[in-house]
């Protein structure tokens, strides 16, 4: 399986990050990158370069005031004279009859979901050039791979339409899924993150032609706590084609696999002509974050079950922290996939 990867995602280095009224450094560092890298070369996995693919796919998911947010944001954030070393909201409307606002520091909570996406002056470059690396690697399936992973950094599964948000900027698995409705009818995302995936969720709610399916750590003690329930199913047209799956704190491998054997059911009804992977390690026992219990053979066996649905396969990398065994996790999972294909 060839894996695309850009070292531009290293602009992006944030900082900040508050954890129950703590401000600790965030576990989304350029060092998960490295650790990734070192886990697709002991799988000898061939590195891809991508290819630039513009403002179009981006658009095809993001709304024009946010992208214009995100590519001005820092110029004005510095113009202030005042401010700090990183753009976080210290205000988060609700949208209650709101009026959208012309400050920066306005539309910096207006387009930010909590503190967890601090911007910084190479945000908007790494994002962006992580959504190249996944419309990359759409593209090598359209044009007729069997399987390609994406690395991703930032990951993007919490970013909604028009919000960032846990770490998140630009939503990578929902363009690539756009992407590759150019060619498919109907695409699944298979959201494996421990984090429900609710920038995904939320992009596609309305939408009957992308099935989100999402199984995490349950939201009732875990981030992102207000989304993620199995009761969340779409609405209007789409009513139907969201599948929430949480699974209780420190849940491990069997269980894991079961809830797997639930997803694929609902896959295989849906009849999808591709499926992205929104490919989250921080279900490892080992993770900093601490949700679920899956081990390394673990993983190989949820790359195992991935490839018996039998898909043209997009992996999108989502989160996956800073913990000794996550390049070897990676490698367990595409090998598990690569065995079982």
């Amino acid at each position: 399986m060839k894996a695309v990867h850009t070292e531009l995602h290293r602009s992006h280095d944030p900082q900040f990050f508050l954890v129950r009224g703590v401000v600790k450094r965030t576990t989304e560092q350029p060092e998960r990158a490295d650790r990734l890298l070192k886990g697709l070369k002991d799988g000898k996995h061939q590195l891809v370069e991508p290819k630039g693919f513009g403002q179009g796919p981006r658009a095809r998911i993001h709304s024009p005031e946010y992208l214009t947010f995100l590519s001005e944001a820092w110029d004005a954030w510095t113009a202030l004279g005042d401010s700090g070393p990183e753009m976080i909201g210290n205000i988060h409307p609700v949208r209650h009859a709101a009026t959208y606002p012309t400050h920066i520091v306005g539309k910096l909570g207006w387009h930010t979901a909590d503190t967890a996406a601090p911007i910084g002056p190479g945000t908007w470059a790494a994002a962006c050039a992580a959504t190249d690396v996944a419309v990359t690697a759409a593209q090598m399936v359209m044009d007729g791979e069997d399987a390609t992973y994406a690395l991703c950094r930032p990951p993007g599964h919490h970013a909604y339409r028009d919000m960032a948000g846990g770490f998140c900027f630009l939503n990578n698995s929902a363009i690539a899924a756009a992407h590759l409705r150019l060619k498919h009818e109907r695409v699944v995302i298979l959201d494996v993150d421990v984090h429900h995936g609710n920038g995904t969720q939320g992009i596609f709610y309305a939408r009957p032609d992308v099935y989100t399916i999402s199984i995490h750590a349950d939201p009732v003690a875990y981030y992102p706590f207000v989304w993620g329930y199995a009761h969340e199913r779409g609405e209007g047209p789409g009513l139907g084609t969201n599948l929430n799956i949480p699974l209780a704190i420190g849940t491990g491998d069997d269980d894991y696999i079961q809830a797997m054997d639930v997803a694929r059911k609902a896959i295989e009804s849906f009849a999808p002509g591709a499926l992205v992977i929104a490919l989250g390690l921080d279900a490892s026992e080992h993770d900093p974050l601490r949700g679920l219990a899956v081990t390394t053979p673990g993983f190989r066996r949820i790359g195992q079950a991935i490839a018996k649905l039998g898909l043209p396969t997009v992996f999108v990398q989502e989160g996956g922290y800073l913990s000794d065994i996550l390049g070897a996790n990676l490698t367990s999972v595409l090998a598990g996939f690569e065995e079982a294909r």
